[in-house]
């Protein structure tokens, strides 16, 4: 069992998660005597759209995986709060009103939704903290290994750099939202590989993870330093990533530096080809979304056994200790094993990314 501060101040973790071996544990109707049966609502809140994730696949993943454990019986109330976290707080109360039997919550916000959280409690009604730690009493969380994201991203920084690196390398920090807890873990991990290596020279913290913000910041921090002086751009997600292409281009800047990404959007995995981005940190939405949706229906319908096999690890938040946890490791993704990640995984065919503009870039990589 690993334990894991979820704070400002995150502690190293392992890339061998205890977690992912808890996926076996898939249970079947027959495996204890539940409290409820197949016919059970699941609500899933999910914090945005800039991030296209979330709709293309965590919660299309998670709805199929819900029917199909529960014989077709179960449903999932889903919404969406684009990024404003008094709306998701009124869609959660609504699901409470609603009685739900479970609640699946990636918040946008996650010190604001803590007292949703406590009066879904109040309700009876289990909360899983999903792919975000969410404060207040909640009964489980899923994630990816945040701070090994920004280790991951920092340490292929280095490696874009590695012929010529030097502590005088002037990097450009774009880190996540400031209510977005991962955002912190990203940070803190990508300072422990930067960190006396090279020279944070901007560091913004983006509002809501947009990318026009990101942009926005991106065009300070050229001014600030002249964009010949930049050598590299941590970029802590993908949307990100293309606000920062679009200032470094309106700068005249026509050989890009180095910039990292997370999430494997589309857009990104071709930067990528093109030489735009230079990775992108590709998590298995699949296995993270169906393992939370066997999380929550496990919690349900009573089955302790397999609901502690899926939550072999422990995380504390600023509010709670010891709360069962998975973590789901991560995967750099570059131009060299496109093919390896996205494509083996469906998660996109060869046709969505081979756009005739990367037609050469595809043949070179047999991307076919």
């Amino acid at each position: 069992m690993r334990r894991i501060a979820i704070s400002v101040a995150v502690t190293s973790m392992s890339v061998m998660l205890a977690g992912c071996g808890a996926l076996n544990a898939t249970g079947s109707s027959d495996d204890a005597s539940p409290s409820k049966g197949d016919d059970i609502t699941v609500g899933l809140l999910l914090p945005e759209k800039a991030n296209t994730r979330y709709e293309q696949f965590d919660y299309p993943i998670f709805k199929t995986k819900v029917e199909s454990l529960t014989n077709r019986k179960g449903t999932v109330e889903y919404a969406n709060a684009e990024a404003d976290a008094g709306k998701q707080a009124t869609q959660m109360q609504r699901m409470v009103d609603q009685k739900v039997d479970v609640i699946v919550l990636d918040a946008v916000d996650s010190h604001a939704i803590a007292d949703s959280v406590k009066k879904a409690k109040e309700a009876g009604i289990p909360v899983i903290a999903y792919d975000r730690l969410a404060e207040g009493p909640i009964d489980a969380y899923i994630s990816f290994d945040n701070e090994l994201v920004g280790e991951v991203q920092g340490r292929s920084l280095l490696e874009s750099l590695r012929e010529d690196l030097s502590i005088t390398d002037k990097v450009v920090m774009m880190n996540g939202s400031s209510t977005d807890p991962n955002a912190k873990q990203f940070k803190a991990g990508a300072l422990s590989e930067l960190k006396g290596k090279v020279t944070i020279a901007k560091s913004y913290d983006t509002k809501d993870w947009k990318p026009e913000n990101a942009e926005a910041n991106m065009t300070e921090a050229i001014n600030a330093i002249g964009a010949e002086n930049i050598e590299a751009v941590y970029s802590a997600n993908d949307g990100m990533a293309g606000g920062i292409v679009k200032a470094l281009r309106a700068a005249g800047v026509t050989e890009l530096p180095p910039i990292t990404g997370q999430d494997a959007e589309l857009a990104a995995v071709q930067r990528i080809l093109a030489g735009e981005q230079y990775m992108s940190v590709y998590k298995s939405y699949p296995e993270e979304a169906e393992s939370a949706a066997e999380m929550a229906v496990a919690k349900v319908q009573g089955r302790d056994i397999q609901f502690d096999a899926l939550t072999r690890d422990r995380v504390d938040s600023p509010t709670d200790r010891d709360i069962p946890a998975q973590l789901v490791p991560v995967v750099a993704l570059t131009r060299d094993n496109v093919a390896e990640t996205v494509v083996a995984d469906n998660i996109y065919e060869v046709s969505d990314i081979c756009t005739p503009a990367l037609k050469s870039a595809c043949a070179e990589l047999k991307l076919k």
